[in-house]
Order: C-alpha cells, then sequence, then structure tokens
C-alpha cells in the first residue's frame, strides 16, 4: 500500500495528471488506443517481438541453461494465459536480461526482486518500477484478452522525472503483459535500447 501511494503522489505531481497523457509535445495521450499511440519505432518493436525472443533466448540458454530450465513458463513465448489485465496494486517484480546487446555483456542476466506497482489512471492503469537504476514507467492499455500493451519511458539512476514518452527514443520502452501464472504476469520489452534484446520482468503481488 505504501508502494501504491507513493506512485499515485507521484504522478499527482507531474502537472496534475500522468505525464503519459500526452505522447509528444503536440500529441495528447488521450486515446485509449494505443495504435494511435505508440511511436513508429515502439510500433516496429512490438510488429517484431517474436525475432526477439527468438534470437535472445537461445543465446540465454547458452549462457544459463540452468535458469532457464528453471523456470519453463516464465521463458516460454508461447505460454500467455489469457485475461491478462494487471489488477491495481504492490508487486514483487524480478528483471531478466536475455541476449547481450554489446561486448563484455553476458546473454542472461537475472537481478534479485524489486518493488514495482500498478496505479488505476480512470480508463487506464499505469506500470512504475519503483527501484533499481533502470525503471521503466508507463500506461497500460488493452490490446487482446491475453496481452495487454505497455507504453512508457525509462528513468535512470537518481533522476526523480520522466521523459515525456516519444521526446527521446532510447528513452521510450515498449511491451506487453501477459498473464502466466494463478497470480503472476510477465512483462515483456523486445528490443530494449540498452544492454539487451528482450528484457523480461517478472510480476507477483506483494
Amino acid at each position: 500500500m505504501k508502494k501504491l501511494i507513493a506512485a499515485t503522489v507521484f504522478l499527482a505531481a507531474l502537472s496534475g495528471c500522468s505525464i503519459y497523457r500526452e505522447a509528444t509535445s503536440t500529441t495528447s495521450f488521450t486515446s485509449a488506443n494505443w495504435r494511435e499511440i505508440a511511436t513508429d519505432a515502439d510500433r516496429e518493436r512490438l510488429r517484431n517481438w517474436r525475432k526477439a525472443w527468438d534470437e535472445a533466448l537461445p543465446a540465454a540458454k547458452l549462457a544459463d541453461p540452468r535458469a532457464i530450465a528453471a523456470d519453463p513458463v516464465l521463458f516460454d513465448p508461447d505460454v500467455a494465459l489469457g485475461e491478462a489485465a494487471l489488477p491495481a496494486g504492490d508487486y514483487r517484480c524480478r528483471v531478466y536480461k536475455l541476449g547481450k546487446k554489446g561486448s563484455g555483456l553476458s546473454d542472461f542476466t537475472a537481478y534479485p526482486g524489486f518493488d514495482c506497482v500498478v496505479v488505476a489512471e480512470g480508463d487506464l492503469h499505469s506500470f512504475h518500477k519503483m527501484t533499481g537504476s533502470q525503471r521503466p514507467t508507463g500506461l497500460l492499455f488493452a490490446d487482446t484478452k491475453a496481452r495487454q500493451v505497455f507504453l512508457g519511458t525509462l528513468i535512470l539512476g537518481d533522476e526523480v522525472s520522466p521523459l515525456r514518452y516519444g521526446l527521446d527514443q532510447t528513452r521510450d520502452v515498449a511491451g506487453y503483459v501477459e498473464r502466466i501464472g494463478e497470480r503472476r504476469w510477465r512483462l515483456v520489452l523486445p528490443w530494449p535500447a540498452f544492454e539487451s534484446k528482450l528484457d523480461i520482468i517478472e510480476l507477483v503481488p506483494a
């Protein structure tokens, strides 16, 4: 509950409502249809989600076969169970980075748990990773019965405010939410700008 309150206050501080109601300085973030809001680059990321899995997962299996085999549901691209919508509330989330982008990195990296929160914002919900050095934050849009689409931006380091979506392609993030268990979801981010080819954020209620 404390994280939920903190996120609500954080959103209220952003000019009285969520900053994600504005996709750019000239386009209002008022539509509930993500296709009317997503940048061309993010549309391409979402179209090529399967290619991200196909490149990243085999590399991750070679880097750490035990970790991938230990959680076959989380790392199965086709496991969505339907009814994807994330309820508002506090979550414990873990980040997994698959398929390195650049030298000196690993093809599989698993991070310890972080604090995340989902906040109801009228007709939409917002998702926020509250702790860690890379913190995606943005809005969740209905797509199919088995999937929600996430559009947002990345807060880095000790920054306290996000950039407006659509202003910096390296900070924009796009992905999709799927339910993979009774009380378990994942946010999949294909082709992030930094470090990896595919990020998976596992979400379970706190």
